[in-house]
């Protein structure tokens, strides 16, 4: 191991984590089981058993790991506080929507060491230099076969005969004739004893996995077919992947980098191995290097950024009956989301309560909220984070919000105007980097605060009811949300409250005209989803005006008493920019806003295209082709591969027959879609070479989602992986797509190999 694995190993907490220790699985007040854990050998795998259970046993990779909290930062051991005390508390956080694991150690020494240890960890892991991370992260290729040998090999002899190999493949996601299967298995076992060491199943893999697509490409830039010269890289580099603008040294570089061997790098040429570890790397993904950091100007005003947004942040599940809790907070700060909603209500001791009003819903307190916004608001990223808050108090408790809003946020809360001055258009991101900012209903406008009575503000159910009122849709509100409605308009509001509301207040939308001359810079509204998709279609241009000038925030109908999401491209295509979507429901809606806000560093700002951030603009998603500038690209993508795609029924001997199809969103005339065939059978290593084309009218707006589905003839597909990103961040020439999960979490080594053309439309 390196020198800085050999210090991590000779770390005292690390120790005590290899030694292992019982400690507490905690999942509720009456749930809390004692199980072993302890650190494995490779310092990268921790393994847990109950003392009881005979051989069963469970496994998970530091990889895996987030973050660990220490005491009690869950509501499980909240609840348990009082019998636990906060030094023997930790949590361990996953990476995406994988449940964390409470825990209670028997001392605080031993909570200490596990805490400590386990950060190490994660920190070693995620400062290792990309050869290390080749040789120990799950997705490099002998790591994997290392799993599966350890996997197939069931009776643990260290050995595996033919017929456990036969076993593997169909575990593998691979079906093979089985005359090549033995034809394969004989090269492999060269001590002819009928089975492999774990040495000889590394060659094995090598033998089955072998590219044949990748050689190809190698071979049409080698002079000798072993390898390529400097030279012959940075033709490579400028023909096909049209990185036409790097030096030599960046060839050398991606040499230093990806090459196994150390002969070859002396020699300053790469092998075939070295070749295929550079397109499977970051830099050979379609993601462009330079995107994933801040690339954009982040010192426009705030409304010209799509805003990463979540609505009824504090589900976890569905509007009718799910639970309201922290971690849902949390969860969608950590992917980035900039807008958080809060829905408050009147609690019995005093204390205002957030859940989903006239629902099964469970409630949880305001002040806790506010806590965790403090600590979580800016893991992810140092841009504002807007509380946009749907206020159901009376005015005493709204005073009892406020002060839980001074007293707890402190200085991250922007109470006053930066400059002190009138704005005559909204801060920019950067000069509100580390700032929460209250979205509410204020009394009056930045300087009169004269009567405290509001007369024109509603609430969103009110917007929603009165959006729909005449007009009755399949998207009408149910009855709960027209309670409101029912009351007076006439409100009152806490002056409290209402001071803390600078550049997001809550006002009635009065139609585009009466906005153009009366309205205000921080003056938002709130639409459904369904006035949002009317005001779209019939005044497109308008509202992309609207939107150069104010913030504007889209909801969910609700009548999505599943938290289903609808589709965010049609918000963006006007320039909305906080178009809030239920973060806790996986599916297509959320792979597009995970898509748009994978580039820039994740931070939760997307600057929007310069046409849609001038006030004078005449853009209108009907009609792309009316823009100045206008130029319509041709997007051309070879599907050529796939490799190692997991397995989506379970049942045994069940292979996929995977398709990819190839799914653009954006102004109404670039929505396309198209797939290639279907492989019968295999997972492992499809071969499709199918080439989709698309015209693009609008790039700047364009998402591009990849989608990879088992076919089935008699029922729908089953869902395989997917990725999407901003059709301005692809990088053309041969890329590996690498795939997510349906609930965005990677899903190592699955991915996609293809080969992408971009050109302008003659």
């Amino acid at each position: 191991m390196d020198p800085e694995g050999s210090r991590i190993r000779d770390d005292p907490h690390v120790n005590v984590m290899m030694a292992g220790s019982t400690l507490r699985k905690v999942k509720s007040r009456s749930w809390k089981k004692q199980r072993h854990f302890r650190l494995l050998e490779d310092g990268l795998t921790i393994w847990y058993k109950s003392r009881w259970a005979g051989k069963g046993h469970s496994t998970f990779s530091v990889t895996e790991l987030e973050a660990v909290r220490e005491g009690h930062q869950s509501e499980v051991l909240q609840s348990i506080a009082e019998e636990f005390s906060a030094d023997l508390c930790f949590t361990l956080v996953f990476h995406g929507r994988q449940g964390n694991l409470d825990l209670v150690a028997e001392s605080p020494e031993e909570a200490r060491a596990w805490i400590q240890g386990v950060r190490k960890l994660i920190h070693k892991a995620q400062t290792m230099d990309e050869k290390e991370r080749l040789d120990h992260f799950p997705q490099h290729p002998l790591r994997w076969v290392c799993d599966w040998f350890q996997k197939a090999d069931k009776n643990k002899d260290g050995k595996m005969n033919f017929k456990e190999v036969r076993k593997l493949l169909k575990m593998m996601n691979v079906e093979m004739n089985e005359e090549h299967a033995l034809h394969l298995f004989t090269m492999a076992d060269k001590s002819e004893s009928g089975s492999l060491e774990i040495e000889q199943f590394v060659h094995f893999y090598k033998i089955l996995t072998q590219r044949d697509e990748v050689w190809k490409v190698f071979q049409d830039y080698s002079g000798d077919g072993e390898k390529l010269l400097l030279e012959e890289l940075e033709n490579f580099l400028m023909i096909e992947q049209q990185e036409g603008g790097r030096s030599a040294q960046h060839s050398q570089e991606l040499i230093d980098r990806y090459e196994p061997s150390e002969t070859a790098k002396k020699q300053g040429v790469m092998s075939l191995d070295g070749f295929q570890m550079y397109l499977c790397s970051q830099e050979g993904s379609i993601l462009k290097p330079e995107h994933r950091g801040i690339y954009q100007d982040m010192n426009q005003p705030l409304n010209h950024y799509s805003i990463s947004s979540s609505h009824n942040t504090y589900l976890l599940e569905d509007q009718l009956r799910g639970q309201s809790s922290l971690e849902a907070y949390i969860q969608a700060l950590k992917r980035g989301c900039r807008c958080v909603e809060v829905d408050s209500w009147d609690g019995s001791d005093g204390e205002p309560v957030v859940y989903h009003g006239h629902t099964l819903t469970s409630k949880i307190l305001f002040r806790d909220i506010i806590s965790t916004l403090k600590e979580y608001a800016f893991k992810a990223s140092d841009f504002p984070v807007i509380l946009s808050l749907e206020n159901h108090c009376g005015i005493e408790q709204q005073t009892v919000m406020a002060q839980h809003l001074r007293h707890i946020l402190g200085d991250t809360l922007l109470t006053t105007l930066l400059d002190g001055q009138m704005p005559q258009q909204l801060p920019s991101p950067q000069e509100l980097r580390g700032k929460i900012l209250l979205k509410a209903k204020k009394i009056g406008g930045l300087v009169d605060c004269l009567d405290e009575t509001l007369t024109d503000e509603v609430s969103d159910e009110e917007e929603m009811a009165n959006d729909d009122a005449g007009s009755p849709t399949a998207e009408d509100p149910p009855a709960d949300c027209l309670n409101e409605n029912n009351k007076k308009s006439k409100s009152k509001l806490s002056r409290e409250l209402s001071d803390l509301v600078v550049y997001c207040k809550s006002v009635h939308f009065h139609g585009f005209e009466h906005a153009r001359s009366h309205s205000k810079c921080y003056e938002m509204s709130s639409f459904s989803e369904s006035k949002a998709k009317r005001l779209a279609k019939e005044a497109g241009t308008d509202f992309v005006q609207y939107n150069t000038r104010q913030l504007s925030r889209i909801y969910p109908s609700g009548l999505r008493t599943d938290s289903s999401n609808y589709n965010p491209q049609d918000m963006w295509n006007v320039g909305c920019q906080i178009v809030a979507l239920n973060f806790q429901t996986a599916g297509l809606e959320m792979d597009l806003n995970d898509g748009l806000f994978r580039q820039n560093s994740c931070c939760g700002y997307v600057l929007k295209p310069d046409f849609m951030r001038d006030s004078s603009t005449r853009f209108s998603p009907e009609r792309p082709e009316e823009r100045q500038g206008y130029i319509p690209l041709r997007l051309s993508i070879q599907v050529i591969s796939g490799q190692q795609l997991p397995k989506v029924n379970q049942k045994e001997g069940s292979i996929v027959d995977p398709l990819v199809r190839v799914e653009i969103y954006g102004v109404p005339q670039d929505q396309a879609k198209e797939e290639t065939s279907h492989i019968n059978n295999n997972g492992f290593n499809p071969l499709w070479n199918e080439t989709l084309n698309f015209v693009i009218h609008t790039p700047e707006l364009a998402l591009v989602r990849f989608v990879v589905e088992d076919y089935d003839k008699a029922s729908r597909n089953d869902f395989i992986g997917q990725f999407t990103l901003p059709f301005t961040c692809i990088q053309a020439g041969y890329r590996h797509i690498h795939l997510l999960s349906k609930d965005g979490t990677a899903i190592p080594p699955s991915s996609l190999f293809i080969n992408i053309s971009i050109s302008e439309l003659k």
